[in-house]
């Protein structure tokens, strides 16, 4: 198992394919453009490392720090962030291909524009993110926390959104038919041109008190 270079020193080459990597000091290093397999980091801290264009295939990142980090125009294919901290991250034009994002924080960070497609954010932390006019279509976000983010004109249709909190977000235009909405605190939700289906229809008007009856 690799780690830390002596001294403190980050690992400057970007790791072989199957390579770990545990409790490694990887701020600040220069990965523009290059392409990880297989590569396994524990605990890891990227502090405002640049992995623009950064290509990953079935890596994991588990419990890592990306405080900073400059990941635009970077593309992941079937790998996880697991519980992982995006402090003031760059991810524009990021694509997230089958991948699981379980447990992580993005405070501050830019995420749009994004392609997601078959992914967990499942238990996220996505507050006042701004993800307006992204599809996220059959996206898993259960649980989440979605708290004063911006959706709005987003595509949520055949999303899980079962348990997500969206306290103060912004929802206007946003398209959530088909999606997984049980136990949403529909009362306290500004509706205004949101498309819902008729399954979501029933569970807002008894939120609102309606009896509802075939």
């Amino acid at each position: 198992m690799r780690s830390g270079a002596p001294g403190g020193r980050p690992h400057v080459r970007p790791p072989e394919p199957g390579e770990e990597l545990e409790d490694a000091d990887l701020a600040r290093v220069d990965w523009w453009g290059a392409e990880l397999d297989g590569v396994t980091f524990t605990r890891c801290r990227f502090d405002d490392a640049d992995l623009t264009e950064l290509v990953t295939r079935r890596c994991v990142f588990d419990s890592c720090v990306l405080t900073g980090v400059r990941m635009s125009g970077s593309r992941h294919r079937g790998s996880a962030f697991l519980s992982c901290r995006f402090d003031r991250a760059r991810l524009i034009d990021a694509v997230w291909e089958g991948c699981k994002l379980t447990g992580s924080q993005f405070p501050g960070a830019v995420l749009r524009p994004l392609t997601s497609t078959d992914s967990d954010w499942s238990w996220t932390s996505l507050r006042g993110v701004d993800l307006s006019g992204s599809d996220l279509s059959g996206q898993r976000f259960r649980e989440a926390d979605l708290t004063d983010a911006d959706l709005r004109e987003c595509d949520l249709t055949g999303a899980d959104l079962d348990r997500a909190r969206l306290q103060g977000a912004k929802l206007r235009g946003t398209d959530l038919r088909g999606a997984a909405t049980e136990a949403w605190p529909w009362r306290g939700l500004e509706l205004t041109g949101v498309r819902i289906d008729l399954v979501q229809a029933v569970q807002v008007a008894r939120a609102h008190g309606a009896l509802v009856e075939g």
